[in-house]
């Protein structure tokens, strides 16, 4: 049958329709303009700094057209504050720039549509249906919508910004169903059930360096600091980072024009310091008001650890808790974007160490309690590394007391002593930091018991300004505990560093008084190591300052107190002293045959660092008596040792050697080489 033929009479003609008329005056045919492209963007006010790997990675990742599947899905996470929605809103530029875009640019803030922590995802559908096409008329039904927006989105290359999503379950219905499209999606945390065929994960981390100065000083140009870059560097670094702190900064330098900007720097800092930063301040209380109550506690006491890295043994420290609620708890602060994720692990960005410390405050916290919990368990971990790490040696620290709340908290497996080493060097500020804690609260046996461990872990990693600090609290808490033992032991390991900076004086006045006072000591075994130790680090000191002479009496009385004690760790330590005065001296036979023997002992007892160092000077003593062939295998072995324990300082001084050993040997390229190796640990 064929088609019947009908005439509309509503003032619009459409194709297929035949037009019939008695008498024709004029025919207005009139074609209705395109939908204007969406361009839901707010303006550039200022150039937009740093980001450029995260911009290099998303072109890369729409540099190639799709052939099949859902949109391409950009996944920016982290803090409230560190810049997501900026950057969201960057890379949509920059995508339109590159042609990626021709159908427009949608943006939607989730929170804008939450209504009791529920996006009202009708609405949503509702809005970006709208967005591309103003004039749809929408059903009333979440369903219906839906599949009105995948027709709206059809073939469409677009991008859409979706800021504050809590899970993926919020974005996947939001989805257009254009695999030409891109997705741009801010959260807090990692959205785990996020499940596309295509995605780029960016977790985003604090700005720094020169990119945060940067983007304070071009967002709010000040004739100050441009002319005091230090000073606008230094107001940069008070800022953390933290892009809408530096927006702060940069508001409170244009606020007072006439104040010198590095008074300004100290007024900012108290400021942001009592009040925090107004712009994300209410972001990170919703987040907090969201947390569960053992997440919220955990919150309110991590301002009480004071390393830039906590691990879930040291949050189980903090709560008094099992291993699997302390990881529960770190985990939910992670997804709600309290935690800054390190390469190195997760911690609290130091403006909201603040707000989680204003938090606390307002929730009358036992902080005490949790401060005790930590040291005692770092305390307890060090311990156990430090044994793993050097074996059996001279300690003066007694076991520390039970401490109530920490019988379920796990222990740190050690599996060899290169992992206890690696441990207490990734843990050195927090171990620095419980040592302050421990003398600040009294722990005067605590403070005393971390120098302990500390002491291996800085013979091979010289941190010396937090090492000072340290061993002088440990004296301090010695002498106000009245510990005559422990009084001698700080004094000469806080001489050590002191010398190696220096300072001369202040290091022989330590020894001046551990020499005192363990001449003072009694007869016990422990006391007599203590008296031989405080004679050994008096005379390293007089080496140190080119007397080796003053230093063999020294070295000869301590080696003669550890063989009268039977102690033969303390005798090889002298017997490798008094080597090193041979060769020092002129006397290069004499140096062979001791640091022979020193060697040999240290080999033998698996003392690998002292294996390590005994073998480098044996191979100098070696090359000094023209034994060369037996020197290359020390010093290569030496140089192994020294990359294992990842000590720079040793391995600097191998390379050195080894340089200056090929050279001798005519040897040049292999001599250049160590040197080059030399260059580029110096850096």
């Amino acid at each position: 049958m064929a088609k019947e033929n009908t005439n509309r009479v509503d003032g619009q003609v459409r194709a297929g329709s035949i037009v019939q008329a008695h008498t024709i005056g004029q025919l207005h045919l009139t074609q209705q303009a395109p939908p204007a492209v969406p361009w839901q963007l707010p303006p550039e006010l200022s150039r937009f700094a740093d980001r450029t790997g995260e911009q290099a990675r998303v072109l890369a990742a729409t540099s190639e057209e799709p052939t099949a599947g859902g949109p391409l899905v950009v996944a920016l996470s982290g803090m409230g504050g560190i810049g997501k929605t900026a950057l969201g809103f960057q890379l949509a530029r920059v995508l339109r720039d590159h042609g990626r875009c021709p159908d427009g640019i949608l943006h939607l803030d989730l929170d804008d549509l939450r209504r009791d922590g529920a996006v009202e995802l009708a609405d949503a559908l509702g809005e970006l249906t709208r967005g591309l096409d103003p004039d749809a008329v929408l059903p009333p039904g979440y369903a219906d919508r839906r599949r009105r927006y995948w027709t709206a989105s059809q073939d469409k290359r677009l991008v859409l910004v979706l800021d504050n999503a809590r899970s993926g379950a919020e974005v996947l219905p939001l989805l257009p169903s254009s695999a030409g499209a891109i997705v741009i999606v801010t959260s807090h945390g990692r959205l785990h059930d996020l499940d596309t065929a295509r995605a780029v994960e960016l977790p985003l981390g604090p700005l720094v360096g020169e990119d945060a100065t940067d983007l304070l000083c071009d967002a709010f140009p000040d004739p100050r600091l441009a002319a005091d870059p230090e000073a606008a560097a230094e107001l940069a670094r008070r800022c953390a980072g933290l892009p809408a702190a530096l927006r702060v900064a940069g508001r409170w330098v244009r606020r007072y024009p006439n104040r010198e900007l590095r008074r300004l720097i100290d007024e900012l800092t108290v400021t942001l310091d009592r009040e925090g930063v107004p712009v994300v301040e209410a972001v990170w209380d919703a987040a907090y008001a969201d947390l569960s109550p053992a997440a919220a506690r955990l919150y309110r006491l991590l301002p009480y650890h004071p390393g830039p890295v906590v691990t879930v043994g040291a949050a189980a420290a903090l709560l008094g808790c099992g291993e699997a609620d302390a990881e529960g708890a770190l985990d939910e602060l992670d997804e709600a974007g309290l935690l800054l994720r390190r390469p190195d692990g997760r911690g609290l960005h130091d403006l909201i160490r603040g707000h989680a410390s204003r938090r606390a405050r307002g929730a009358g916290e036992d902080g005490p309690a949790a401060r005790r919990r930590l040291v005692r368990w770092y305390r307890r971990q060090a311990a156990r590394a430090d044994l793993a790490a050097a074996g059996t040696r001279l300690v003066v620290a007694r076991p520390p007391e039970e401490e109530p709340g920490l019988a379920e908290v796990p222990d740190v497996p050690f599996a060899s002593r290169f992992e206890a080493m690696h441990w207490l060097e990734r843990e050195h500020l927090a171990l620095y930091g419980c040592v302050r804690i421990a003398y600040e609260d009294g722990l005067d046996a605590d403070a005393v018991a971390l120098c302990e461990p500390l002491w291996t872990h800085f013979l091979d990693h010289q941190h010396y300004a937090d090492v000072i600090d340290a061993f002088g609290l440990g004296v301090a808490g010695a002498d106000r505990s009245e510990d005559p033992l422990a009084a001698v032991r700080m004094r000469c390991q806080l001489a050590r560093p002191l010398w190696e900076q220096r300072r001369y004086e202040e290091a022989a006045e330590q020894l001046g008084i551990a020499v005192n006072r363990a001449q003072l000591l009694g007869s016990t075994e422990l006391e007599r190591k203590l008296r031989a130790s405080a004679m050994e680090f008096r005379g390293k000191l007089a080496s140190i300052r080119g007397d080796w002479a003053a230093a063999v009496p020294d070295f000869e009385a301590a080696r003669a107190e550890h063989l009268a004690i039977d102690n033969a760790y303390g005798a090889m330590l002298q017997t490798y002293l008094l080597g090193r005065a041979a060769l020092a001296l002129g006397d290069p036979g004499r140096a062979v045959t001791l640091l022979t023997e020193a060697h040999r002992v240290a080999t033998e007892d698996g003392r690998e660092r002292m294996t390590s160092r005994t073998g480098f000077e044996l191979a100098t003593a070696l090359r000094a008596v023209g034994r060369q062939a037996e020197a290359a295998p020390l010093y290569r072995a030496a140089l192994d040792g020294a990359r294992a324990r990842r000590s720079a300082a040793d391995e600097l001084r191998v390379l050195d050697a080894l340089a200056d050993f090929h050279e001798e040997l005519g040897e040049a390229e292999q001599a250049a080489g160590y040197r080059a190796e030399a260059a580029r640990l110096r850096g």
